[in-house]
């Protein structure tokens, strides 16, 4: 919830299902990408904990079988696998690099035996396996060419009285005072809004529609405060360069100098250095039941 979870500017590939097919090397937009996903969750430990320990308490049972679509490096399979203790997770992802890197990391946590992968494109097909008892959708749905048939197929692979979970984040992470020292006051709001982040479609309506049974809707506002994660920084200048990279032309050349300042500099404004951040977003969650 990594989420992960990350969801890319608006018009920007997600890393579920645009990269590294038909790549035998590591692609260096996997890497980056597993990266951000995993100091997301580093930094992020605390929200996922909570939303994973709220997913339990709607359960009818503990789940045994659980499937992570989308699901990157495997940050929430790693998350899942931890609170539901009994339950074997598979983990699904077009990307070989992120597979690779979740496989290496279930063998060092000892949790080979109940984390798995599958490499498919969700686009074209879904595992022929299940049914499952939760199905776990990170950040990923409104990657889907067609999100109405991944859900329909999301509802096929759940057992009756099984969890649908789709989060998303409603907008990336903000970490910089208004006033960073470098440049015009407002130079994340204004890179923000150059980037257009806002937040997908609510996805009530479209379970409904897929024959899902609402549960429940929760969003959660994350504001993290000093003392932070030693991983904190890191994940700034991951994220603010993510930002960066496609603010292109959209921003205005003193905009852009300062952030270059901040984001690269070895000095005091740097992200690497600095003392004053602060972790600000929200994501939100719907909860559906298999009638």
């Amino acid at each position: 919830m990594s989420t992960d979870p990350h969801r890319a500017p608006s018009g920007h590939a997600s890393h579920h299902t645009s990269h590294a097919s038909g790549h035998t090397g590591a692609a260096p937009d996997a890497v980056a990408m597993a990266e951000l996903l995993e100091l997301d969750a580093a930094v992020l430990h605390t929200y996922t904990a909570e939303l994973t320990g709220w997913l339990a308490g709607l359960t009818d049972r503990a789940p045994t079988r659980i499937l992570d679509i989308g699901s990157g490096p495997g940050t929430g399979s790693f998350a899942l696998a931890r609170r539901f203790p009994g339950a074997t997770v598979t983990a699904v992802d077009n990307s070989p690099q992120m597979l690779h890197r979740l496989t290496r990391r279930a063998a060092a946590e000892g949790l080979s035996d109940r984390v798995g992968t599958v490499r498919a494109d969700l686009d074209r097909e879904w595992p022929r396996t299940g049914p499952y008892d939760l199905i776990w959708a990170a950040a990923f749905l409104h990657h889907l060419s067609d999100p109405g048939d991944g859900l329909a197929r999301a509802f096929a692979g759940l057992r009756p009285g099984g969890l649908l979970a789709v989060t998303e984040m409603d907008f990336f992470p903000r970490f910089l005072p208004d006033d960073a020292g470098a440049g015009r006051p407002g130079l994340e709001a204004r890179l923000h809004t150059a980037t257009n982040t806002r937040p997908p479609a609510d996805w009530g309506g479209h379970l409904t529609a897929a024959g899902f049974r609402p549960v429940a809707t929760r969003p959660f506002a994350i504001a993290l405060t000093a003392p932070l994660p030693p991983e904190t920084n890191r994940y700034a200048q991951v994220c603010l360069r993510t930002l960066r990279t496609h603010a292109g032309t959209l921003l205005p050349a003193d905009d852009l100098a300062a952030l270059d300042t901040v984001i690269g500099s070895g000095g005091p404004l740097g992200v690497l250095r600095r003392q004053d951040l602060t972790v600000r977003t929200t994501r939100t969650t719907w909860v559906a039941r298999k009638p």
